[in-house]
């Protein structure tokens, strides 16, 4: 993975303005604050937060990624100023969870969540980095797969 970072401009505070990365993709959809159990326990912003990037990691690790190779969010908020005003607060959470990474980010304000009690949700993708001789085992496979007619491709 590397960081994009054109070298007259400032640095950004707590994302980064750009990454290219090769790897499994992995998309995840956007994740709000409630548990396993898809029950709220909270309705404090931060705390919902913290949930929500734990949900991300979940799923991340099913398929045995880790914060460090998320390479994109976006955040959906309900509230700017309620974004804003935990500034402090959200980068001991983010940084207890994700450590010192910063992916591509956007915030954006919404009018509403799909659940009501959300107050934040985030949508990632990363990318994990292919194993040593993976790579050449799943170029070979393209390459296999390659060959074969079109119509052939729903028998594998």
């Amino acid at each position: 993975m590397q960081i994009l970072q054109p070298p007259d401009w400032a640095k950004p505070r707590g994302y980064s303005n750009g990454i290219v990365a090769s790897g499994r993709i992995v998309f995840m959809a956007g994740q709000i604050g409630w548990n396993s159990r898809q029950e709220f326990v909270t309705e404090d912003f931060v705390e919902q937060t913290r949930q929500t990037l734990e949900n991300i990691l979940a799923i991340l690790e099913e398929a045995g990624g880790e914060a460090q190779h998320i390479t994109r969010m976006v955040w959906y908020v309900v509230d700017k100023q309620e974004y804003l005003s935990c500034g402090k607060k959200l980068g001991v959470v983010y940084r207890d969870l994700m450590g010192k990474h910063y992916p591509v980010m956007t915030a954006v304000q919404v009018t509403a969540l799909m659940e009501d009690k959300a107050r934040v949700e985030i949508e990632a993708v990363a990318v994990i980095p292919l194993e040593r001789g993976t790579r050449e085992k799943f170029e070979a496979a393209l390459a296999q797969v390659a060959d074969i007619e079109p119509e052939e491709h729903d028998k594998l």
